[in-house]
């Protein structure tokens, strides 16, 4: 399996250190549990940039950046390598869709490229919140409401909370797709044999 290379390792740890400064602004509150944040944006830029791997490695990084400066809810080992190692790694599932936003962006096509982000940004968001899912059903449904069942309790939170989440990082995502391409590149001038791979 091939290296990730030098740029990519600190492009993977800058993004993770940008993701862990959104997520220290205060996030946008729907109801006194569940909350909305552009915090993932970064793991995500490095998703659409760089691929699964890349993006995975950021998102763990995330989450180790969440211990270091205390950031975390902590209730046994068990919740935390579930809610901060596994599940802020798994964004990085968005970068399964690396080469077809590539391509569409190297031809110019931002539409088509906005709404593979769109798609991408679900899975990655999804594939997050499953672990927070499971997490609130085993180690958070005693904060159920009375009567309420710790499924449902924590499909809503966790539901409202990925979902719009979701919506609100691939808005912005969109917004830097017309406006800043670039940034999402994985070369801002891209070579023809570079084009020819991604067109394979």
């Amino acid at each position: 399996m091939k290296k990730l290379s030098l740029v990519v390792l600190i492009e993977a740890a800058f993004f993770a250190a940008f993701a862990l400064v959104l997520d220290l602004i205060p996030s946008i509150k729907l109801t006194p549990m569940i909350s909305i944040s552009a915090a993932m944006i970064p793991i995500f830029i490095i998703a659409y940039r760089w691929g699964f791997r890349a993006s995975i490695l950021s998102g763990f990084l995330w989450g180790v950046l969440q211990l270091v400066v205390g950031d975390i809810y902590f209730l046994n080992i068990f919740q935390f390598l579930i809610e901060y190692f596994i599940a802020f790694a798994f964004i990085g599932f968005a970068g399964l869709f690396y080469q077809v936003i590539q391509k569409q962006l190297l031809n110019n096509q931002k539409g088509k490229a906005g709404l593979w982000i769109v798609v991408a940004t679900l899975t990655g968001s999804i594939a997050r919140y499953v672990w927070h899912f499971i997490a609130g059903v085993i180690f958070w449904g005693s904060y159920a409401p009375e009567g309420m069942s710790p499924i449902i309790y924590s499909l809503m939170v966790n539901g409202g909370t990925m979902i719009g989440s979701a919506i609100l990082c691939s808005f912005i995502l969109i917004l830097l797709t017309l406006t800043a391409p670039r940034l999402l590149l994985k070369k801002p001038i891209a070579s023809t044999t570079t084009q020819h791979s991604l067109q394979k």
